[in-house]
Order: C-alpha cells, then sequence, then structure tokens
C-alpha cells in the first residue's frame, strides 16, 4: 500500500529515543523529509549517519521540551529549513517515577506532566497555524496503553497519558473541520531503553526475561515487547492520507486482550 508520505515534511520530537529513532526511519523509508529533536547534538550527531538518507531529507535539533521558548524555536527552525510542516509526532515522553500515592511527590507529577502532556500541548500549539494555513495534514501522538489500564503505584505516568489521550481527541476535533486529522497511538510494553528503567523501577533487581514474560504475560500473541518499529507503523498509517477519516482515535499496539475502554 501506498501511504503516499513521499516529500511529505514530517517533525518527530525524542527522535533519537528507541521508538522515535524506529519513526523518523519510517518516515524516511517512505521517502518523506524528516525533522526530529533530541536533548543533545551528540544523540544527533550518532544517530545520523545510522539514518542512510538521501541528502537534505533528513536534519535535527536539539531542543528542551521542557521549555515552552525551545518547543517554539523548534516549530520555528524546522519551518524555516523545509518551508513547511506537514505532518507532526509529538512522541517525547518520560515514565516519571513508580511510588505509592503516600510517597508521591508534587514535583514528580510535574516533571512527568511537563513533558507527557504539557510539551505535547504547546508543539500542537506552534505547529498547528501552519497546518491550518494549509488545511490539510496530520499529527500523531505517541501515547501509551497507559492511556486505557490503570496501574497502581504508578499514578503519575498513569495518569499524563490519560491526560494527554484526552487532550488529543479535543485537538482532532478542533482541527479536522479545517482538514487535519489527529490521533493517538497506544503503545504497550516497548523493547526500548525506556522499558529496562520501568523493569527497574517495579522490579529492582529482577532479570529481564523474567520481567518482561511479567508485564507480557497476560498478552495473546508471543508474550513479548513490541518492537519499536510496530509502533512506528501504526504512526505512519495514522500519518498518512489513507486514514484521513480517522480522527480522535488511539490505536493500540500491543496484543492484551482485555482493554478497558
Amino acid at each position: 500500500m501506498d501511504l503516499k508520505l513521499k516529500d511529505k515534511i514530517v517533525l518527530v520530537t525524542g527522535g533519537t529515543g528507541g521508538i522515535g529513532t524506529a519513526i523518523v526511519k519510517g518516515f524516511l523509508a517512505e521517502g518523506a523529509k524528516v525533522a526530529f529533536s533530541s536533548t543533545r547534538q551528540e544523540k544527533i550527531d550518532a544517530l545520523l549517519p545510522q539514518l542512510n538518507a538521501e541528502e537534505g531529507q533528513v536534519v535535527g535539533f536539539v531542543a528542551n521540551m521542557n521549555s515552552e521558548d525551545d518547543i517554539k524555536k523548534l516549530v520555528e527552525d524546522v519551518k524555516a529549513h523545509f518551508g513547511t510542516i506537514d505532518i507532526l509526532v509529538p512522541n517525547a515522553g518520560y515514565e516519571g517515577k513508580a511510588l505509592p500515592v503516600q510517597d508521591m511527590t508534587l514535583d514528580i507529577f510535574q516533571q512527568t506532566y511537563q513533558l507527557n502532556v504539557f510539551s505535547v500541548m504547546l508543539i500542537m500549539k506552534y505547529a498547528a497555524p501552519i497546518l491550518i494555513e494549509k488545511n490539510s495534514g496530520a499529527i500523531v501522538v505517541v501515547a501509551s496503553a497507559a492511556a486505557f489500564e490503570p496501574t497502581a503505584g504508578n499514578s503519575a505516568y498513569v495518569s499524563s497519558k490519560y491526560a494527554v489521550a484526552g487532550l488529543t481527541k479535543c485537538i482532532a476535533m478542533e482541527l479536522g473541520p479545517v482538514g487535519i486529522h489527529v490521533n493517538y497511538v497506544c503503545p504497550g510494553p516497548v523493547d526500548t531503553p525506556m522499558m529496562r528503567r520501568i523493569e527497574k523501577d517495579f522490579f529492582g533487581d529482577m532479570s529481564h526475561d523474567v520481567a518482561m514474560a511479567t508485564l507480557a504475560g497476560a498478552y495473546a500473541m508471543d508474550k513479548r515487547y513490541a518492537k519499536p518499529e510496530e509502533v512506528a507503523s501504526a504512526v505512519l498509517y495514522l500519518a498518512s492520507d489513507v486514514s484521513a477519516h480517522t480522527a480522535g482515535m488511539g490505536i493500540h499496539v500491543d496484543s492484551k486482550v482485555a482493554q478497558a475502554n
């Protein structure tokens, strides 16, 4: 299937992380032109040679996604470099800290919401006028299966993902009438460095294999974490014109049969 992404201009936040890198590579393979953000220049410099992109097809920008000024400048820099933005993928996220409510702190909640919710709102705020001017485009937010599944001891992260799902649905209703389809992807556990940190947070010194069996044991398929590329495939579909009549939807990328909707 031709997703009709060739020469589309894509902005991906958190492009040097596990899922982010897979998303960047996926768009490049479809012939899109990609700008991505990262927290440090050395991460960008390490990733660019791995992408095998054509000259002028990809560029990285350092941006602190906890800073409104940096977010605004990122959008401006991408527009200045490529001339426009067709597709926005707010992907940067933070796993927070797993603690029972009696030990939770406001600081942990604020840090988690700052990246998982507020930065998503802000980059949509600054990118939306570019898309509205064109009366076309797509936004795909990388949320989480946690947007549907409460987890004891993980209230900061889970509630932030509930919030970003609600935010995305609202923006879908705002931008849909002007031709911009807005959706979100909800991965379950994904085989990334972030997932290893979550394992450590929940299970301490438990081995990776045992932690994965515990977290993926209720799944219908082969009891494994999702691959970053599988998440990227869902993002590409929702970003494409093929899904232009889909709006405000959350696509699950896992194989857990029972989902709380």
